[in-house]
């Protein structure tokens, strides 16, 4: 009697993982162009959520609500985003995604692995990129909404961002039957935040790593994938 073959798992970061470029900002922007564009005119005040961060007096979820509230607005008809998500995940796909992943994914997907989008952006967004990318299941920063179906400014639970990411993924495996045992794991990042992902992975690659993750994986011995080289 033989044992049953693991589950293979791929599990990515979206923003400078899987994109050249973060996309929170553009999906602001891209929202407030196609939404309200007189929200455009606020965009000054963005240096100040970021002051407020940079000094530690908030945390990146704060400064996200901040943001999303300027350039989109405090409560937003779900029906409203819908309309332009799509839009949205075109121009990232078409020019914000590394080629080298769509043929890595592909590799995958031949070998029988199931790809996870694992990120700290919003899943309003990230749903219709990560779908249009080929991945199978979504973990994501999630927005609150209230009993009418607004969409609120106002993460629901906690920003998918570090521990709390690893502690996501392990909730969905949870939650699909998946066993940490049985399951053999990929995990991409190119930051050292996801350094608690990349230590529960079978196969951790530090993706197009900023100083921090390089040095990390230079001593940990993990696997580097620089898809900005154009001879990677």
């Amino acid at each position: 009697m033989t044992d049953a073959k693991p589950t293979l798992l791929a599990i990515y970061d979206m923003d400078k993982t899987v994109t050249r470029r973060a996309t929170y900002n553009g999906f602001l922007l891209h929202m407030a162009f196609n939404k309200a564009p007189w929200r455009l005119f606020l965009a000054p005040l963005l240096p100040i959520g970021l002051a407020l961060y940079a000094l530690k007096l908030w945390d990146r979820a704060r400064l996200k609500q901040f943001s999303q509230t300027l350039l989109i607005g405090h409560r937003v008809p779900t029906a409203r985003f819908a309309k332009y998500l799509e839009s949205h995940a075109d121009i990232v796909v078409g020019k914000n995604v590394y080629p080298q992943l769509l043929a890595r994914v592909a590799e995958e997907k031949a070998a029988g692995y199931r790809h996870v989008m694992a990120t700290a952006s919003y899943r309003l967004y990230v749903e219709a990129i990560a779908k249009r990318l080929g991945f199978d299941d979504i973990i994501a920063t999630d927005l609150a909404t209230d009993s009418t179906g607004h969409v609120l400014a106002r993460i629901d639970g906690h920003n998918c961002y570090d521990a709390a990411k690893l502690d996501r993924v392990k909730g969905w495996m949870e939650t699909h039957g998946l066993s940490r045992e049985n399951c053999h794991i990929r995990a991409y990042s190119d930051h050292v935040s996801d350094a608690p992902l990349l230590s529960y992975a079978d196969e951790p690659f530090a993706t197009n790593p900023h100083g921090p993750l390089a040095r990390l994986a230079a001593s940990n011995g993990w696997p580097i994938l620089d898809w900005r080289d154009p001879k990677a």
